[in-house]
């Protein structure tokens, strides 16, 4: 499935949302159904910093698609890393590098969330955009384009 495609979803998904108490509601349903991970996975190298909650995020390549796999310490931070990985993994680096996220603002995030939780999921897309760049150039290296 495409970036597009993914995004297209999600969008539909918050459209049916009817007030931000769904919307929260529906966002820590995702987090509860995003996978357990053990306290190893909670390491200093996958902390994403500026969070107003602790959130963790790992990438890694599988062929020439990056996946990642997220964690945090509540609720809903948890949910809102479950959406991006929902929407970012399994694509191609270069797709995540040139994306515009417009869906975060189309979703309405900055409407219902505190702006310090909407500035955390701008840090966590930071974050996606820079494991990107780093997988995508070895990608370059080891498809020969460099």
């Amino acid at each position: 499935m495409t970036l597009r495609q993914k995004e297209k979803i999600v969008k539909k998904e918050f459209q049916i949302l009817k007030n931000w108490e769904e919307k929260y509601e529906y966002l820590i349903d995702l987090g509860k159904k995003l996978s357990k991970k053990s306290k190893n996975f909670r390491s200093e190298d996958k902390l994403i910093h500026g969070c107003q909650s602790k959130v963790w995020l790992k990438a890694k390549l599988n062929g020439s698609r990056i996946f990642f796999e997220a964690d945090s310490d509540a609720l809903l931070p948890r949910g809102m890393a479950a959406l991006m990985i929902q929407v970012y993994s399994g694509l191609f680096p270069f797709e995540i590098i040139y994306s515009n996220a417009n869906f975060i603002y189309e979703i309405g995030f900055q409407t219902f969330l505190s702006p310090i939780r909407a500035n955390g999921m701008l840090l966590f897309l930071k974050k996606i955009k820079f494991y990107s760049i780093v997988l995508n150039s070895k990608t370059s290296v080891s498809l020969g384009r460099i």
